[in-house]
């Protein structure tokens, strides 16, 4: 059974930076896509980042292009989301996903993902 594990997050100024963390356990996230979603106060989930196993093209919703990071330590088996250049509209609590397979251009529909960490919040002061 897929367990993902987050940690980081918490308050940050406006122009700050955070890195959150997604430890999986029962898989090796090398053969997954993984994906980060975020959802704010009164709002529904939204893409903000994934990549495929190969790790070879990442994919960021366009409000986090240049600012947000995705990657993956294979040893740690963890992927993270680095954000940097925080902004009040960034906060949200975020949730990492992954599954086996996600065709290329589902990668962004929540519905594709079979495992979900716990959630972590993610609040920018102004």
């Amino acid at each position: 059974q897929v367990q993902l594990v987050q940690s980081g997050g918490g308050l940050v100024q406006a122009g700050g930076a955070l890195r959150l963390s997604c430890a999986a356990s029962g898989v090796n996230f090398n053969r997954y896509t993984t994906a980060w979603f975020r959802q704010a106060p009164g709002k529904g989930r939204e893409f903000v980042a994934g990549m495929r196993a190969s790790a070879t093209n990442k994919y960021y919703a366009d409000s986090v292009k240049g600012r947000f990071t995705i990657s993956r330590d294979n040893a740690k088996n963890t992927v993270y989301l680095q954000m940097n250049s925080l902004q009040p509209d960034d906060t949200a609590v975020y949730y990492c996903a992954s599954n086996t397979y996600v065709i290329l251009s589902a990668i962004q529909r929540e519905d594709q993902y079979g495992s979900w960490g716990q959630g972590t919040q993610v609040t920018v002061s102004s």
